[in-house]
């Protein structure tokens, strides 16, 4: 399973950490894995590299976290879509992805 992890800060989103494999299918045939793959890479390179927010990007083997390092609403609006996009997919596929989120 996925385990995605959103952190908020004063009620905004303010990171994630990505981790898991989702299992669905055959490794370079899981749909649900490339999905939230496509999706994670585009917010840490929309926020990094487009709006160039200060944050901290890590990607390890199986894991991949962004952590905001000042409030830009730019970015927040990158980290809500992708929130929005991996809850659809957490809805479609239950059993290969979970998104939970808690407070800083």
């Amino acid at each position: 399973m996925i385990s995605v992890h959103f952190f908020e800060t004063q009620g905004k989103l303010s990171g994630f950490s990505v981790s898991g494999h989702a299992g669905y299918a055959a490794y370079g045939q899981d749909i649900v894995c490339a999905s939230v793959t496509s999706a994670v890479q585009l917010t840490a390179n929309g926020i990094s590299e487009i709006v160039k927010a200060p944050c901290d990007v890590t990607a390890e083997e199986n894991c991949v976290a962004l952590s905001l390092q000042e409030e830009n609403e730019e970015a927040v609006h990158f980290l809500q879509a992708l929130y929005l996009q991996l809850s659809i997919l957490a809805e479609d596929y239950p059993k290969s992805v979970r998104v939970t989120v808690s407070q800083l």
